[in-house]
């Protein structure tokens, strides 16, 4: 998704971002750069960055004292699930008649939170680290409180930072946490390791790095731009007894890479239903 392809936030309301991690730190990043003031963001941000610290600067309100703030247009929750239970009690106060609540908390179900708010209208979404460069994909699944103008605000929102999918069913959002959310990881893992096979195969250590960097990268960006399905991708460079062939045959033999990736995102998605509690 381009830059002119996402809806411009100059006209998004009053939006509270609740911790300005990676994650919320790379969405309040996009809504900047689409047009929202900074003097339409509230930051609740223990632990400051200098970088969010130079946009109090320029008119974004950072740590407001408790009830300072009214009329939230969007209340937008990057904490870290663990502390949930914990931050959800001073976030009630800001949630007004029309207030959305937007939540990227791993594992924290529309009911946990609809508890904390009730009455409240609750988009819950699994965003990933991409978004940092506004390639990320997010999935996002609304309670039956938000109305059409509520989930077009979060889907302005979220678009910032990359696509955006909406589904109906949130029994699915392990599965995308496991396979999206937890997805960059996977990749990251796969540049790593062709890194050090590289370098057991004799290549220096400088130079296996860029090599396996820039083919993940390169082949990512061929698989986005591609209207190809991965499997033709991958047959289109595999000639029939050759190198690459030879690779395939040790990565796709019956336990090789499609059992350990299964076993993986099965984790994964078992760990997000255990963060859910």
């Amino acid at each position: 998704m381009t830059r002119s392809d996402k809806t411009r936030l100059d006209d998004i309301g009053l939006v509270a971002l609740v911790g300005a991690g990676k994650m919320g730190g790379a969405m309040l990043d996009g809504w900047l750069a689409l047009g929202l003031d900074p003097r339409n963001v509230v930051v609740v941000e223990p632990h400051p960055s200098e970088e969010l610290a130079a946009l109090s600067m320029k008119g974004v309100v950072l740590n407001p004292p408790a009830g300072a703030v009214t009329n939230i247009s969007t209340i937008v929750l990057a904490v870290k699930p663990q502390v949930a239970s914990d931050v959800m009690p001073s976030e009630a106060a800001m949630v007004g008649a029309d207030t959305l609540v937007l939540s990227i908390m791993a594992g924290k179900t529309l009911a946990f939170l609809q508890q904390a708010l009730p009455k409240a209208s609750i988009v819950r979404a699994m965003p990933n680290t991409p978004a940092a460069i506004g390639r990320g994909i997010t999935v996002a699944v609304p309670n039956a409180a938000v109305t059409p103008e509520q989930r077009q605000r979060a889907h302005a929102l979220l678009a910032a930072s990359g696509a955006v999918e909406w589904i109906d069913d949130e029994s699915l959002m392990d599965a995308v946490t496991a396979v999206s959310g937890s997805g960059p990881a996977y990749v990251f893992l796969l540049a790593e390791t062709l890194t050090k096979a590289g370098i057991e195969a004799g290549l220096p250590a400088p130079l296996a790095a860029k090599l396996a960097r820039e083919t993940v990268s390169g082949a990512g960006e061929l698989l986005r731009q591609s209207p190809l399905d991965p499997a033709t991708l991958r047959r289109n460079v595999t000639s029939p007894a050759g190198t690459t062939a030879a690779a395939l045959a040790v990565l796709m033999a019956a336990d090789g890479l499609d059992p350990l990736m299964r076993k993986a995102v099965a984790e994964a998605a078992k760990r997000s239903r255990e963060l859910a509690g």
